[in-house]
């Protein structure tokens, strides 16, 4: 095995460097951290790490990282094992007395992997970096051997803003007939394609065939080998099912109900676990209705979104015909990849986020494809019913192309295009 690893570091070392998009995640590169990147598979976390790579001191030598894929099929590393990477190392370089910087890409698939990066990190270096597909793999075991000694960043499909650098599109000109036209163009696209950053500039039906390709991996690697699922079948069911519901409520009873009806035999609590497992690969999320009472949220639905509209649409063929809820699942990923608290807000009338800060609300938006006589009344009420509970002045409306400036009852509502929200920087301060 040790010549396996050799090779490995051997041919990292004599490789050309990668050409690539920089991404906008920021991450501390002297913190003396572990830093953890963490995210769906193919958002781009390997050429991420060659991002931060390229930003170490000029002085800083190729040799002296040591960069290694675990899902490389030429490994077969046990947890035990992982002192042979060490050991590999210096029969390479016996001589070499640097700093050494290490970059462990997928490191959940290896048992233990934690004791062994606890270990480098108090007796080799401190300069290390991690990625993993599975949220609640990577946050137990940094929470048990690594507390204290790790910072955790979120790697998620391109923003709206990456996406058009990926384009080579001026995200910051949205004045200019022409580059504003390019960029409206390119927000449609991304509205039903999704910024998973390799499918930018391919085809519609290679996008596709990709990113169904994204989702077996993601089914077979991350859930069922992970957790050895028993019911396939059922899990798939759940899984399609989920995302041909994205933006809506999900509800366990009636897919337990369709299970049966179906022929497939499934406990409840096992429709429960798949939700956890989607949510830890980074697949789905759900967000809880607002309410200071816990109780009373994990007692309500939850609303469903997904990864990214490209992951969506592989499944479901009408799915693209429904740009509101599209339009919707991008605002929600837009938020979680600010790191925002999110919940729904629901009384007589509802408003699809609310924001919160410091356990206190501090922002409210409604999305919608547009305004329109048959409409307005709902979703501008839902709004200001949530402005009010939450005292809040200021609310906002997120359409495909309208802008408007409302006021009601001294509340100011700006309805403004998606596109032009994600870009302005108009969403920073909630």
């Amino acid at each position: 095995m040790k010549e396996v690893i050799k090779s490995i570091i051997k041919d990292f070392h004599k490789s050309p460097k990668h050409n690539y998009k920089e991404r906008n995640l920021s991450v501390p590169l002297n913190s003396k951290k572990i830093i953890t990147i963490i995210g769906s598979r193919r958002t781009g976390k390997t050429y991420f790490l060659y991002q931060l790579m390229d930003k170490l001191p000029v002085n800083v030598k190729r040799q002296d990282l040591i960069y290694i894929n675990f899902e490389d099929e030429r490994l077969n590393l046990k947890g035990e094992d992982l002192h042979l990477i060490i050991e590999s190392y210096y029969e390479l370089y016996p001589e070499n007395k640097n700093q050494l910087y290490f970059y462990f890409d997928e490191i959940q698939n290896i048992q233990n992997w934690e004791r062994f990066v606890r270990r480098i990190y108090d007796t080799v270096s401190k300069n290390i970096v991690i990625t993993g597909s599975s949220s609640k793999l990577l946050s137990k075991e940094i929470a048990t051997s690594l507390r204290g000694r790790s910072i955790s960043y979120e790697l998620f499909p391109l923003s709206f803003n990456e996406y058009l650098s990926f384009n080579e599109i001026d995200p910051d000109d949205t004045y200019s007939t022409r580059n504003k036209a390019r960029i409206v163009k390119a927000f449609n696209d991304y509205l039903f394609d999704g910024g998973y950053p390799e499918i930018v500039n391919y085809d519609r039906e290679l996008k596709i065939k990709t990113m169904q390709s994204y989702l077996d991996v993601m089914i077979y690697r991350d859930i069922i080998e992970r957790y050895d699922i028993k019911n396939p079948t059922a899990l798939k069911y759940f899984i399609k099912k989920s995302l041909s519901n994205v933006s809506n409520y999900l509800s366990v009873n009636k897919l337990f109900n369709e299970l049966k009806s179906s022929g497939i035999k499934i406990a409840k609590d096992t429709i429960y676990d798949f939700i956890n497992y989607v949510n830890d690969c980074y697949m789905i999320f759900l967000v809880n209705i607002y309410s200071e009472s816990i109780n009373v949220q994990n007692s309500n639905e939850k609303k469903l979104y997904c990864i990214d509209n490209g992951i969506a649409n592989s499944v479901s063929f009408k799915f693209s015909e429904n740009k509101g809820r599209l339009l919707e699942n991008a605002i929600y990923m837009h938020l979680r990849a600010k790191g925002k608290e999110i919940f729904y807000y629901s009384e007589k009338k509802e408003s699809d986020f609310v924001l919160q800060k410091n356990s206190k609300v501090n922002a409210a938006l409604q999305v919608t494809t547009e305004l329109n006589n048959s409409n307005k009344e709902r979703e501008v009420e839902g709004l200001m019913e949530a402005l009010r509970y939450f005292k809040l002045k200021e609310g906002i409306i997120i359409t495909l192309d309208q802008s408007d400036e409302i006021v009601l009852e001294n509340k100011h509502i700006s309805v403004i295009p998606a596109w032009k929200w994600m870009l302005e920087g108009s969403n920073e301060a909630l």
